[in-house]
């Protein structure tokens, strides 16, 4: 249950009665004493806060001691009433004391309660700064509005209601000024003023980085951060006697007036002072980084103010800032369009010193973006630990600037008790108490600045680690670059031995097949031969054929004597017979009783004329002898050049088939058993 400290012996803040030294509530009306003097709430009974009022909460010491008239709880309010661990909110309407607790009859009547009254919308808290610097450290004027309304009752009960109150615009304002002013300095100092100026969305993103930045810090409190308006956004030039030169407005979003605004840029600044303000840029960053390098020889010596600080932590910001646009850069030129020119001419310096340069241009934009993202994962990790010790910082600071709040107010309460004595005693009580929150204030001061100077530490350290992965990493890559080339050469290696068994497997393969080539000459020419040969053979039988054809012909033209006289002595007999037959036949009777005369008459002529016909017979048959003999002679002639033609086919075989060889490639004849150039035995 949430417990009430009110200041006793104080007057009621509704019915304004006196009560005892010992009292803490009203024996009147039961309100606690110390309650805020709200006529509305306390007087009226209508729970509506002030218009600069986000909160008014008190105590009753019973809760029925809130129907001394009519709660009216208007649309524009919320009402909450806690008991225990328990929050009920109350809905809008007018409510009598039966009908209050019919419609809560989870309530108890006659127990102690906490009343919150709240705003139904949120509380828009304005705050100012003038002195935000950009990159180049030129001063921005700062102007927005924070809405701020109570998201967790219960939570905003344990850190605000410890002693009854109200909670607002002063208030929020004191409580949230550092961390609104710590994050509109990250975002802004991270920037260049041409950057923001040519910027269509400055506005949205300041915004939503303030409200991320709130969203943290006030969730632990109850509070929310709803929205956030930025009011003026602004840049004064002064001249050397501080008065003002011109503005230029950065907050503007209609796209007439930023080309506007960019031409007033232009003229708000010449050439050499826009030089002037790079370089002092460049000074600043060279100083701080010779300040945090000589803080690796004496760290003590570093002399770096909380005010430096802060502007070295605008610094890294704007370093983690520019290494983010390399990282989401595609090629160099779209880097240098997005303003990071200067970080990756230290790059491409550091490449260079290490002697990391590469001819070819992707691979050099690869190796700066891996350098780039070294660097900022150093400065980010160095950009966390200040930002866990600065949200730290923030919480403790805004509690002990809540824990001041309610001292003040308990003072101004303690003023209104009448006993002089009583009214010393407890605000001499009371100014310890101020006194004690003001040193722990002074102390956490102190922790912050031990905390920033431990993170400068810490910042070295990564510095370190950087280092070390930056050379890991380029040890890495020259690792890779020495496989690449021994893999290189051993692919080349493999390439010329494949080369080289290719060309032998060529080679082998082209002198089989002239071997091939060699042989198959030699089967040609054997078949060639042998074709001829019967070529020939069937030519000899088609001649004999044609003239045994040509014989007959001719005897079949010749007249029966030819034919007799040229026939063969077997034929002959046989066509004599013949011949004679026929004659026979075709004589008649007398004839062949003359012809037999004739026979009987002429037997001496008859013997004659067989020797005739002998002598006819054997001219024949020598005739005959003569053209066989003829034949004969013919096809030994072809015989004859068969053989030369298979003993030549026979001679071209043996020596292709005898070429032998050595083991070391000399050439042997068919019956060596060694070389007789080198002694080598015959190859297989």
């Amino acid at each position: 249950m949430l417990h009430m400290f009110g200041v006793n012996g104080a007057s009621c803040p509704r019915c304004e009665r006196k009560n005892g030294v010992d009292a803490r509530y009203c024996a009147g009306c039961g309100v606690i004493l110390g309650a805020p003097r709200s006529k509305p709430v306390l007087v009226e009974n209508r729970w509506v806060p002030a218009p600069d009022e986000l909160a008014v909460f008190f105590g009753l010491r019973e809760l029925s001691g809130l129907f001394v008239k009519t709660l009216r709880v208007p649309a524009t309010a919320r009402g909450f009433i806690l008991q225990g661990d328990k929050a009920t909110e109350v809905p809008q309407g007018e409510y009598e004391l039966e009908g209050f607790f019919t419609r809560l009859n989870h309530l108890l009547r006659d127990q102690h309660a906490e009343i919150l009254v709240t705003r139904t919308t949120a509380l828009p808290v304005p705050f100012e700064f003038d002195d935000i610097p950009t990159c180049e450290q030129l001063a921005i004027s700062v102007r927005f509005t924070v809405s701020i309304k109570i998201e967790n009752v219960p939570a905003f009960a344990r850190h605000f209601m410890t002693t009854p109150g109200t909670i607002g615009t002063p208030e929020l304002r004191e409580l949230l000024a550092h961390p609104v002013r710590q994050l509109a300095l990250e975002f802004i100092g991270a920037r260049s003023i041409r950057e923001m100026a040519a910027g269509g969305a400055l506005r949205e993103e300041l915004d939503e980085r303030l409200q991320g930045g709130l969203k943290l810090l006030l969730a632990d409190y109850g509070l929310a951060a709803t929205s956030v308006q930025t009011v003026e956004l602004r840049h004064d030039k002064y001249d050397a006697n501080r008065a003002r030169v011109g503005s230029m407005w950065l907050a503007a979003d209609e796209q007439h007036v930023q080309l506007a605004h960019k031409r007033h840029l232009d003229e708000l600044y010449t050439a050499e002072e826009w030089q002037g303000i790079k370089r002092s840029e460049e000074e600043a960053r060279l100083r701080i980084r010779r300040a945090e390098l000589r803080q690796d020889d004496a760290i003590a010596r570093a002399e770096m103010s909380l005010q430096g600080a802060d502007r070295a932590h605008g610094v890294r910001a704007r370093q983690i800032e520019l290494y983010g646009r390399i990282l989401e850069a595609t090629s160099r030129e779209q880097a240098l369009a997005q303003g990071a020119g200067q970080v990756l001419a230290e790059l491409q310096h550091e490449a260079a010193q290490k002697g990391a340069q590469r001819s070819d241009e992707a691979a050099q934009w690869q190796h700066l973006r891996a350098l780039a993202g070294v660097h900022m994962r150093a400065e980010v990790a160095s950009a966390q630990q200040e930002a866990q010790h600065a949200r730290q910082s923030a919480q403790q600071r805004f509690s002990q600037q809540l824990l001041q709040q309610q001292i003040r107010h308990k003072i101004d309460q303690a003023r209104l008790i009448e006993d002089a004595t009583r009214q010393r005693d407890e605000l001499i009580r009371l100014r310890e108490s101020e006194a004690e929150a003001a040193r722990r204030l002074r102390d956490i001061d102190e922790a912050e600045y031990q905390a920033r100077y431990q993170a400068l530490k810490l910042a070295n350290d990564a510095r370190l680690r950087e280092a070390g992965r930056t050379q890991e990493w380029e040890d890495e890559q020259a690792r890779q670059r020495i496989e690449g080339a021994r893999r290189g050469a051993g692919k080349l290696d493999a390439e010329a031995q494949q080369d080289k068994l290719q060309r032998t497997i060529e080679l082998e393969a082209l002198q089989a097949r002239s071997l091939q080539d060699v042989t198959l000459h030699a089967d040609e020419r054997r078949a060639g031969l042998g074709e001829a040969a019967r070529a020939g053979e069937r030519a000899h039988e088609i001649a004999l054929a044609r003239l045994a054809m040509e014989r007959a012909a001719a005897l079949g033209a010749m007249d029966d004597t030819a034919k007799l006289a040229l026939a063969d002595a077997a034929n002959a007999v046989v066509l004599a017979d013949y011949l004679k037959t026929r004659v026979h036949a075709d004589m008649d009777a007398d004839q062949l009783t003359a012809l037999a005369g004739v026979a009987g008459a002429g037997k001496v002529e008859l013997g004659e004329a067989a020797r005739a016909a002998a002598q006819l017979v054997r001219d024949e048959q020598a005739r005959r002898e003569h053209e066989v003999d003829k034949d004969r002679r013919h096809q030994l002639d072809l015989l004859r050049l068969q053989n030369d033609v298979n003993k030549a086919a026979l001679h071209a075989q043996a020596g292709v088939a005898g070429a032998r060889q050595c083991v070391h490639g000399h050439a042997l004849q068919r019956d060596d058993r060694v070389c007789a150039a080198c002694g080598g035995a015959p190859s297989a």
